[in-house]
């Protein structure tokens, strides 16, 4: 196949920069997540016109309770108004909503809205939107650690036969392919305790565009770049 129809099936995000767009504008930080909740719609049209089954989001971390309590509710505020401005083009475009992470940490309307989208959704299977809320890797992989501890323990599971599979089965992305491309905004170039063993053989693609000013055609600036890639799995190039 050639590289510019390179399939993608997954694209991960990591939206940041929110913060420093407002700044720089002389804006309050939580204007920010304002402008850069609009741009979570517009980026996912882009991810259906390029046939992409799967966008996975990192909206709030397990870290980002150690921000300042009014920018964190004001977040939550946005993602609920997100959510319900939303849910009915959802539903139009069979898009199903998934979540990683313990939303049980989350404010209880947050949780309410959150829930409702995943129960309205369920049965949609065009394509995918999974956010991450009140999610970290590390603790995703000691949760997945723990569940398969117990099956050994009960004899569920013996300990030759756990392999990469048993622990990927376990992870929240267990019934979503793998990740193709990852994209992290703002020009930072770190994972964050994002999705640590899922990206293994992903392509990373940092840019320095802040959140709130990536729009589609920073999106296809990305894949473009990511089609000129040659991914080879640990193999030699033919």
């Amino acid at each position: 196949m050639e590289k510019d129809k390179k399939p993608i099936n997954h694209v991960a995000i990591i939206m940041d920069g929110n913060g420093r767009w407002a700044k720089k504008r002389g804006l309050p930080r939580h204007k920010g997540h304002e402008e850069g909740c609009k741009r979570i719609i517009e980026i996912f049209e882009a991810v259906k016109e390029n046939h992409i089954k799967v966008m996975t989001l990192y909206a709030f971390s397990t870290e980002n309770w150690n921000r300042p309590k009014l920018e964190i509710k004001q977040l939550f505020t946005y993602l609920d108004k997100f959510f319900k401005d939303n849910i009915d083009k959802f539903m139009e475009d069979g898009i199903r909503v998934q979540v990683m992470g313990d939303i049980s940490r989350l404010p209880e309307k947050t949780q309410k809205v959150v829930k409702e989208a995943l129960f309205r959704t369920k049965d949609n299977d065009n394509y995918v939107f999974n956010i991450a809320l009140n999610y970290g890797s590390r603790q995703e992989i000691v949760k997945a650690t723990k569940e398969i501890a117990t099956l050994v323990k009960n004899n569920e599971l013996a300990v030759n036969d756990i392999d990469e599979t048993t622990i990927s089965n376990h992870l929240y992305t267990a019934n979503l392919p793998p990740i193709d491309l990852m994209i992290r905004t703002s020009g930072e170039q770190r994972l964050s305790n994002y999705l640590l063993y899922q990206l293994a053989y992903s392509e990373f693609i940092f840019t320095p565009t802040y959140w709130p000013d990536f729009k589609k055609e920073n999106f296809e600036e990305c894949l473009k770049e990511f089609r000129k890639r040659d991914r080879r799995y640990g193999k030699i190039e033919q």
